[in-house]
């Protein structure tokens, strides 16, 4: 799992951030103005990119957070597998599970193209090609 490093107050809306480990997507940030004796505030709303969980950080604004390299990749379908359907990469032809989203499903085909990001072992299909 490749990761960089950036500071809180510079994360913009959209952009993906690690929280507890899980690569999520900035949904609202909140900075304070700095106090008499402290430095500003900042408040991250974002949600998980496969579990699409909210979460919330608060955290002085130069505090610094892991950024996660999502990589966006094309893919073929090989199989359907219940709720699941069985991937293959098409630049290293590894075979990977992932489930279909809901407005997705119908639209995908055996061997048809998706559009999928993947980070570490967690795969989301985000499209069809």
């Amino acid at each position: 799992m490749e990761t960089t490093v950036e500071e809180i107050k510079k994360c913009r809306e959209g952009k993906f951030v690690l929280i507890d480990d899980v690569p999520s997507k900035v949904t609202s940030l909140k900075i304070s103005k700095p106090g008499k004796h402290g430095e500003a505030k900042a408040r991250l709303e974002a949600v998980g990119i496969f579990d699409h969980q909210k979460r919330i950080i608060v955290k002085p604004a130069g505090h610094k957070l892991r950024i996660p390299i999502v990589i966006k990749k094309n893919a073929q379908v090989i199989a359907f597998i219940g709720e699941r359907v069985q991937l293959m990469d098409l630049e290293d032809y590894s075979i990977f599970e992932a489930e279909v989203p809901e407005d997705l499903k119908g639209k995908l085909k055996e061997g048809g193209e998706v559009i999928i990001w993947k980070f570490g072992n967690n795969v989301i299909i985000k499209g069809v090609k």
